[in-house]
């Protein structure tokens, strides 16, 4: 049927890679070919009224090979006719039989029995100056009056060659005659035959097949539409979007399915009225153009059916994701509010005296410590956490994004309960303390005011206290005070200390008691109300004298150096963490490492790990080896001098950039393990080991503490403020910020592609960062400069202190993992040749990099506005060092090469200008007592001492 819509095929509009690459395509049926047409022929609905006067008709017959016979029946008004609409009308009907059929040609009768000689030659005319199909026979049925009859047989004579018509043309007598050509079950009863056709019928089907491959062509655009949509898609970054987006798309897909259904209900009642059709003569057999209608309608429905099913599945996936994508929006959400909380419980925490300084305050700070380990705070990072491993166990798309805030979850929880123990430790301590000090009655003595003892009611009622106590004192048989001091100084306040006299408590007790009898005395004359303490009395040396002075030394050492217990304290878990790691490594060396080597385990090893044990390690045995026998032993060393530790870390700057080589092999490490981490091998070492995570958890404890130095660094750091070793820890904490960003660097460095050249003879890496990017090329088309005004591309630029690389990010799914990165290379600049402005006009954001004298111009958006600084910062440096590697005899000549690269102004005035600049020996490289500095403005060059400025750029860069 419908090869007047299949005849103009073009790209087609669905895309069955679009869903999933199911296969959509049926081999050499109607139905794709309409769902592929782009350019829509005539349809019976565009020519109904000209199709109505029939004076045309394709009736479905065909001749003895094959041929379709189209009939030009008896029309009063045939020559009439405009000739735009028999075009339409023939156009159309030649358009319908298959290309097979069509390719044989068709057959004409036109049937003039009952009209003139004239009438004849007009519609022969007309058919062969306008027929747009092949003809392989003409059939005329001539006037049956006898002159008309003997008109036409001269007529056929004479005008034969002025048809113009290649084929035979037949001139009949009648319709036995035409029997003779064409067999009678092709022909309509007009024609003396018995195929049984029905002109309106014929318009009503075509018009409702048409209608119903329209539909279907339709219907699969807009499925391709919202599935490009789909796919192109970004997911959001916030809980409420992603609920936005994912009722917008549901709403959409449920539309969708709607017009699916209509669509297929359409085509399967069309389908039902053609068989019931065909159904009610089942002695006579259908027609091939009937045939062609019931093919064309079965295969129209299996291709939507297809197409449902292609949709559905890649809707699926997509639904998947954004259902996966709004899981992790609520597990960011809650983890960034369970982090608020546990930070604000830390500081709490940390807020919490150790020692209290009675035992009513210790008792209310332990009753405290207990109220935080009671927060929901905690048991809401336990359950998100486990709710972070059950997203991972799920086959979530964001593993790599949950794992690490599961682990900082369980980090913080397990540094507060820890720190809640050493907490509780010390506490407790602090009330044994308080209490054997309560018994040894030192708050009694302290608790006896001196100028309330001053008078003999006063002193008398202190002296019964006193004696109360010495009664009852040979019960509790206490140790000295001077023993108690020593045993627990670590944590004793520095108030609880100066109760703490030097004398032994019976000394101190005997001494009160003389002075309160010596003062309870009747005494002769008044006394004054107001009475040195008895320690400062001049008569007797002070028993508090050693302590308070022991005291000041202390709190000398802890003005003048570091805050020793918080040093220390961090010391001891830089050093304890350490011996952890250490030991973490050697379990991963000798349970994993070493097992691969094993013969008794090579049944166990997985083909896909055969010789590739370095990529699965890396380095890990040079890293273990460096901490092992030199970096741990050096930290030791450190532990009771902590203000040592940025020396420690200064000396070991070079070793410690080994991590850089582990951490580029990472991605393939993780490669690997996704081959082969389920095998059998693994579980099994895991179990020797009785390591409850598996050896990927493991393997990425280098990338963890590399950047963890820098954080117990920064502690230090606080805790030594103007104190010895404070430049040394800030040296040592800006080197390892540097390894850190120095490994992400080669990280990304390493996802290069499409350099040519070698990427280590550019220089040292020095930035790396993604940016929105316009150009601008003088010696470029027209249409290019347009474009780049207003179009940004994506790039992510490389500053090397040789050259500028523009690179275009791709995300790379790999096995249904995470998206690794990479970088394909799109352009280069030698930062020889390059100038750059830092101020662009309208975006504060935004600065130009130009090359050759602004031959091209980048235009460069950062993030954020420091982004762009540090870059420009960092491109200055670069600049400014090759401007100084210029000093030398060959300075004046360089400068002239500089200045011409650098800026752009009147030539003239930069000739000017740089033989001012030679004479007067301004230049760092001729006196070193002058700086020149390029500077923005009109595009000349002014002299101003000791400078000489160009104006010719707003950014100003250091010659």
């Amino acid at each position: 049927t419908s090869m007047m819509i299949s005849r103009n095929n073009s790209a087609g509009p669905f895309s069955p890679s679009l869903f999933c690459s199911l296969p959509l395509s049926i081999s050499l049926c109607h139905a794709d070919e309409i769902m592929q047409q782009e350019i829509r022929p005539l349809l019976a609905k565009d020519i109904i009224e000209q199709l109505k006067r029939q004076f045309a008709l394709l009736s479905g017959g065909r001749g003895k090979d094959g041929a379709p016979i189209i009939t030009f029946p008896e029309y009063a008004g045939f020559s009439d006719l405009p000739d735009e609409d028999f075009l339409n009308v023939v156009t159309y009907l030649t358009s319908i039989p298959s290309l097979d059929a069509a390719s044989i040609g068709f057959i004409i009768i036109i049937d003039r029995r009952r009209d003139k000689w004239s009438s004849v030659r007009t519609s022969l005319a007309r058919i062969a100056g306008a027929f747009p199909g092949n003809l392989q026979l003409v059939l005329v049925l001539r006037p049956s009056r006898f002159i008309q009859r003997a008109i036409a047989d001269i007529g056929i004579r004479l005008h034969r060659d002025d048809f113009k018509m290649k084929v035979p043309i037949i001139m009949l007598n009648s319709v036995s005659d035409l029997h003779g050509y064409i067999d009678k079950a092709q022909l309509t009863c007009e024609l003396g035959g018995n195929l049984e056709y029905c002109h309106k019928q014929w318009i009503s089907l075509r018009t409702a097949i048409e209608n119903f491959a329209v539909t279907v062509k339709s219907t699969a655009q807009k499925l391709q539409k919202f599935g490009t949509d789909l796919a192109e898609t970004e997911l959001p970054n916030d809980v409420r979007c992603t609920k936005d987006l994912l009722a917008a798309h549901n709403e959409k897909h449920d539309k969708l399915k709607e017009e699916l259904k209509q669509a297929m209900k359409e085509g399967t009642t069309l389908l039902s009225c053609i068989k019931e059709q065909a159904n009610k003569n089942p002695n006579n057999k259908s027609n091939p153009d009937e045939a062609e209608n019931l093919t064309t309608v079965e295969r129209l429905l299996a291709q939507l059916d297809e197409t449902e099913n292609a949709f559905e599945q890649f809707w699926s996936k997509h639904h998947l994701k954004l259902e996966q994508c709004l899981q992790l929006r609520h597990f960011e959400q809650d983890f960034r509010e369970v982090k608020v909380s546990l930070d604000s419980l830390m500081a709490t925490q940390a807020a919490l005296s150790d020692i209290g300084d009675c035992v009513t305050r210790v008792e209310q700070l332990l009753k405290d410590l207990r109220a935080l380990e009671e927060k929901e705070s905690l048991e809401k990072a336990q359950l998100h956490a486990l709710h972070g491993d059950q997203l991972i166990q799920s086959n979530h798309y964001a593993v790599d994004s949950i794992r690490p805030k599961c682990v900082e979850l369980r980090r913080i929880y397990d540094n507060f309960t820890n720190e809640a123990k050493k907490k509780y430790d010390i506490l407790a301590k602090s009330h044994e303390i308080h209490k054997l000090m309560d018994k040894s009655g030192v708050y009694l003595l302290a608790s006896q005011a001196v100028d309330k003892c001053q008078s003999q009611e006063g002193a008398e009622a202190a002296l019964q206290d006193i004696e109360r106590f010495l009664e009852t004192a040979k019960e509790h048989q206490l140790s000295s005070l001077k023993d108690l001091y020593n045993q627990y100084e670590i944590v004793l306040t520095q108030e609880v200390k100066v109760r703490l006299p030097g004398d032994s408590e019976p000394e101190m007790f005997e001494k009160r008691h003389v002075s309160l009898k010596r003062l309870s005395a009747k005494q002769t004359r008044p006394v004054q109300p107001v009475a040195p303490r008895p320690e400062s009395s001049p008569k007797r040396s002070s028993p508090r004298t050693p302590r308070t002075a022991g005291h000041g030394e202390s709190e000398n050492q802890r003005v003048n150096g570091l805050n020793i217990l918080p040093s220390r304290h961090i010391m001891n878990e830089l050093i304890e963490t350490e011996r952890l790691y250490v030991e973490e490594l050697q379990s991963i060396i000798e349970g994993y490492a070493t097992e691969l080597d094993k013969a008794e385990s090579s049944h166990l090893v997985p083909a896909a790990l055969q010789d590739k044990k370095e990529v699965l390690f890396g380095n890990l045995p040079e890293i273990y080896e460096f901490h092992n026998r030199t970096f741990l032993k050096e930290l030791e060393n450190c532990a009771e001098n902590p203000e040592l530790v940025g020396t420690c870390f200064l000396k070991r700057k070079e070793d410690l950039q080994v991590y850089e080589k582990y951490c580029q092999n990472k991605p393939r490490s993780e490669s690997l393990w996704r081959q082969c981490g389920d095998s059998a091998f693994f579980q099994e070492c895991q179990k020797k080991l009785d390591h409850k995570l598996s050896l990927d958890a493991y393997l990425l404890k280098p990338v963890q503490r590399i950047t963890k130095y820098q954080l117990l660094l920064k502690e230090m750091l606080k805790c030594s403020k103007n104190s010895e070793g404070t430049a040394e820890l800030e040296e040592a904490l800006a080197t390892m910020l540097d390894i850190v960003k120095s490994v992400n660097d080669s990280m990304h460095q390493i996802a290069i592609t499409g350099f040519e050249g070698n990427l280590y003879e550019l220089g040292k890496l020095l930035m790396q960062g993604s940016f929105n990017v316009w150009t601008e090329h003088k010696k470029g088309h027209s249409k290019v400069k347009d474009l780049a005004r207003f179009k940004p591309m994506q790039r992510h630029l490389f500053l090397y202190s040789k050259m500028l690389l523009f690179c275009k990010k791709r995300e790379e799914t790999s096995d249904g993992h995470e998206k690794s990165p990479s970088y394909s290379f799109k352009h280069s600049l030698k930062m020889s040749a390059v100038g750059i402005t830092e101020n662009v006009k309208g975006d504060l954001k935004k600065f130009e990099v130009w090359y050759n004298g602004r031959e091209e111009v980048y235009i460069i958006q950062a993030s954020s506005m420091d982004v762009k600084n540090m870059w420009v910062s960092e491109i200055r440096k670069v600049l400014t060092g090759q401007l100084e590697a210029c000093r030398g005899t060959r300075a004046p000549r360089v400068l002239n090469q500089l200045i011409r690269s650098k800026c752009r102004g009147s030539s003239s005035m930069l000739e000017k200008s740089i033989r001012s600049a030679t004479r007067r020996r301004v230049c760092l490289s001729v006196c070193g007592q002058h700086r020149a500095r390029m500077m923005c403005g009109l595009g000349y060059f002014q002299r101003r001492e000791p400078f000489f400025v160009c104006h010719s750029f707003s950014g100003k860069i250091l010659i």
